[in-house]
């Protein structure tokens, strides 16, 4: 079943990108992508990840201007997928398959992906008989590898995979912050993958930026082990040494984030047992620190009618409440919020409380009470 995995486990993940205004999800540095996937391709890594809605719909875009138009189809394996918020009907789901063909130019996909699955979605892909219709597209070749994406229960997992055995290959949220955590359940939904022999792409390896800027009592534990590693660096290679795990997405957004990340992954070592045990020493430390669980996916801003940057609210109020808030008051990075605003950007107070961002939140976070926490600290 592993036949087809990349030659090398970093795959690049195309959900978090350079952007030229960042105010604005579509608006992404196209010149800066390509240097990105230059260099990416230069140093041996091939497997490119996107999907229909990432940079409010434009990710396909880019994957035609940055990869596709530039460089021979069978230098490259590209994986995209369906969600099922932009379905209601079975008619949708060729329609938007078409335009993900059109978009991307790639007339065909590597990897095609039944997207998001949680108990709510999969009733949608189940009504629409989701599974057969991919497996029909592989058929006539237009899919090379089916697929699915997964934020639930690792019981919810068995029962899919018992039903559908066809699919291939299973994608999952797996860091070692939620490891052990009981709301993502990394290990156990790694293990049912395992049990069922279905090869893992990992999404999430360093968490929407948590991993990688860590309080520094944590980040001091790394730099002890080991001072020449970037932090980042200790996230992706613990998913990595995962032996049922065949490529890890990194959203990578700057040349600097490719640089680091193909450094140590272009001749990828495992990490040894101490190694795993620090970086779940760490997770246990931050999770005691971490107010929201948000991981910076960005599906919840591309319907936004405030365009509210809700996962840059949340990340600028968890790096804030790293400290315990009973021992020192909350005190807003001023140098950051003003950011949020520019360019349309709308204030966290804005609110309207629409819900469309808690339908379409893979994390099912309280969306909505949390923007009311964070805007009578910073309003």
């Amino acid at each position: 079943m592993m036949d087809f995995k990349p030659k090398k486990k970093l795959g690049f993940g195309l959900m978090r990108m350079p952007l030229l205004n960042p105010s604005d999800e579509a608006s992404v540095d196209v010149e800066q992508v390509c240097k990105m996937v230059d260099m990416f391709l230069e140093r041996g890594f091939t497997y490119f990840d996107t999907a229909w809605m990432y940079h409010d719909f434009n990710s396909e875009n880019v994957v035609k201007a940055a990869l596709v138009d530039r460089y021979p189809r069978n230098n490259f394996t590209l994986a995209t997928k369906l969600h099922g918020e932009y379905i209601k009907t079975k008619e949708d789901r060729n329609r938007i398959f078409n335009e993900q063909l059109r978009k991307t130019g790639a007339s065909f996909f590597d990897y095609y992906l039944i997207h998001g699955i949680d108990e709510e979605l999969l009733e949608i892909y189940e009504k629409l008989d989701c599974f057969n219709w991919l497996l029909e597209k592989k058929r006539a070749g237009l899919v090379k590898h089916a697929g699915f994406s997964f934020h639930d229960t690792p019981e919810l997992l068995d029962e899919i995979l018992t039903k559908h055995p066809e699919m291939e290959f299973v994608q999952l949220m797996i860091n070692y912050l939620d490891w052990n955590s009981e709301w993502v359940q990394s290990r156990a939904c790694y293990e049912v993958a395992v049990k069922h022999g279905k090869p893992v792409t990992v999404m999430e390896p360093v968490r929407g930026g948590t991993l990688a800027n860590l309080p520094q009592d944590i980040e001091m534990l790394f730099k002890e082990k080991d001072p020449a590693m970037s932090i980042p660096s200790w996230a992706i290679r613990f998913v990595a040494s995962l032996d049922n795990v065949m490529v890890v997405l990194s959203g990578m957004s700057s040349i600097a984030q490719m640089e680091d990340n193909t450094s140590y992954m272009e001749n990828f070592k495992a990490l040894s047992e101490d190694e795993k045990k620090l970086c779940l020493k760490a997770g246990e430390k931050l999770i005691s620190k971490l107010a929201i669980p948000c991981t910076g996916c960005s599906y919840c801003t591309s319907g936004c009618p405030m365009k509210i940057s809700i996962p840059k609210y949340f990340k600028m109020y968890n790096e804030n409440t790293f400290d315990d808030l009973e021992e020192k008051e909350w005190s807003v990075k001023y140098e950051d919020y003003p950011q949020l605003l520019e360019n349309g950007g709308g204030k966290v107070a804005d609110c309207i409380a629409c819900g469309q961002c808690e339908g379409v939140c893979p994390q099912h976070i309280t969306i909505i009470e949390n923007l009311k926490m964070i805007a009578r600290h910073i309003e």
